[in-house]
This record gives structure tokens, sequence and C-alpha cells, in this order.
């Protein structure tokens, strides 16, 4: 029977394992220390980098792309961005997780204010495996499963022909199996969303460090008009509606 990842499973890490090689350090570049004033560049902004230098590290690399796209912004969302690379990957500067951690205690408020939505997701995701607690690990874990769902499956739906905010007509359904034999969602009755969203709902409620951020992203998530979320939420009331 063909696989949808050729080689089985092995393929796939290995795959995976090769994304997650360190990122190299030219001479004279580093990481700040571990007690760096985070304050200082909050206050400074980030200005073009001008073009990439002539055969750059790895550091080098993602540091300039970085910095071209949150031009004007503070630069500690750069720093922010690089520790987030680094921490990806096999291994990291011991001072990383330190630093990543103190931008989300020493300045909560203004990440939420200056980053894109792409980048709250990436640091939530970061807590997964770096987080200081088993409760952040694992509401870090399941926001990254979340969120990586949602960008699969809305992505493939770029290709249906509907936009984001279109949910599909009632009477189109195909009558078939679900794969692996898993049981039917019920859309009028159905909690399979609702399920899903609550419990991270009450655990980021309980968590000091990622619980506002996590709050934050489920917000918009709960906001954005473009989420199988909000089109599952439209076909019930269409369903409901044509019940009454």
């Amino acid at each position: 029977m063909p696989l949808t990842y050729p080689g089985g499973w092995d393929a796939a890490i290995d795959r995976y394992e090769a994304r997650r090689a360190p990122l190299g350090f030219g001479q004279g570049e580093a990481l700040p220390p571990p007690d760096a004033d985070l304050a200082a560049l909050l206050a400074q902004r980030v200005a073009d980098p001008g073009p990439m230098p002539d055969r750059p590290s790895g550091f080098a690399r993602k540091r300039h792309a970085i910095a071209a796209e949150l031009q004007g912004l503070p630069e500690l969302a750069v720093l922010h961005g690089v520790l987030i690379s680094c921490l990806r990957k096999r291994t990291w500067p011991d001072q990383a997780p330190g630093l990543f951690r103190r931008i989300w205690v020493e300045h909560p408020d203004d990440m939420l204010a200056a980053l894109p939505t792409r980048w709250l997701i990436s640091a939530a995701i970061t807590f997964a495996d770096h987080g200081a607690t088993e409760g952040e690990r694992h509401l870090g874990q399941s926001i990254k499963v979340l969120f990586s769902l949602l960008k699969l499956t809305e992505f493939e739906r770029l290709y249906s022909g509907l936009t984001p905010e279109t949910p599909f007509r009632l009477n189109q359904k195909v009558k078939t199996d679900l794969p692996l034999g898993i049981e039917p969602f019920s859309l009028r009755d159905g909690g399979l969303d609702i399920n899903l969203l609550a419990p991270m709902v009450q655990a980021a409620r309980k968590e000091p460090v990622l619980g506002p951020l996590a709050m934050a992203l489920l917000d918009r998530l709960n906001a954005d008009p473009g989420t199988v979320f909000r089109r599952i939420a439209q076909m019930r009331d269409t369903l409901l509606q044509r019940k009454a």
C-alpha cells in the first residue's frame, strides 16, 4: 500500500532532523549575555539591515532576514526572533532559553503589541520545548498542534476555489466514511471544536507567563472570520435555522 511519506517514519525523521542543524556563528558573532539590558533593546528601532554580507554565517543570514522583516519594530523583536530560531535547532547557545523567557517575563505587553501574529505563534510554540514548567510545556505543545494543523487545513482550502470566509454548502457533503474509521462529526450536536479549544483556554488562564500570550492567540482565533472553526459555526447555524 502506498504511503503518504515514502520510506516510512524513519525517512520522515531524517528529513525533520536535517532542518534542525544548529545555526553557525561567525567570528565575533554571539547572542547577548544572560543579563543583557532588554529594556534598552526595546527602546531601539530596527533599521534597514542593508545588503546581505558576503559569505554570511547561518546566524548572520537568519538575523539579516528577521531584521529585514521587522524593520521599524523594537530591536528586542529581532533578538526574540533570533532566539526562537536558535531554540528550534538540536543545540543552542547556553543563554538562549533564559533570554527567551526573560523577554516574556519582563516585557509581555510590549511584545504582544509589537509582534505580528505569526511571531506570537512561533513564541508560544517555543514554550513547548523550552517552557520552565510542565504546565507551560503542555500548553505550548497544545498551541503547536492547534496552529500547525490550522495552517495545513487552511492552506489546503485555498485550492477549494472558495475564500476562507465562505462556508461549504450543506447540500454538497460527500457521503463517505472518514479515514481510519474515525467517528463522523455531528454538525448539529457535535462538540469537538469546543472540546478542543475550551481546555486550552482554561490552561492559559492559569499560566502566568505563557498564559497571556496563549490567550491573545486564542482570542484572535475566535475573532478571525476565515478559519475552520468559524465556518463550522456558520454551517451549524444554517442547519439549525433550517431545522427550526
